[in-house]
């Protein structure tokens, strides 16, 4: 009986491992630069439904906020450090986002594909 356990126990670790490679297979990586007040790339393309781990870089000496009303995304980047912001799949289109302390001049678009 212990073999029986023993054998249950691997096989549905196996399926827990399997499980979470296919969803690290899932998550997209992508990088923008903020640099002079700008995102660099402004038009950004990423896969449609799949997540996305944007890293957000701000070589700028003064802070930024990342946001994002379309895919709900919020957050502030010091001055010369990074973040990383998990967004959820979106379906294919076009989502905006704006640096919210130099919103004349930090646009960007995901484009979803």
């Amino acid at each position: 009986m212990i073999g029986r356990y023993a054998f249950a126990s691997i096989f549905a670790v196996s399926l827990l491992s399997a499980a979470d490679a296919a969803r690290a297979q899932e998550t997209h990586e992508a990088t923008i630069i903020i640099r002079n007040h700008r995102f660099e790339p402004s038009e950004l393309k990423v896969p449609a439904n799949k997540r996305i781990n944007l890293k957000v870089k701000n070589e700028d000496a003064t802070s930024e906020e990342f946001e994002s009303k379309e895919f709900k995304a919020e957050k502030v980047i010091a001055g010369k450090s990074e973040a990383t912001i998990r967004i959820s799949p979106l379906k294919p289109g076009r989502y905006k986002f704006f640096g919210e302390y130099h919103e004349s001049t930090a646009k960007g678009v995901l484009v979803a594909e």
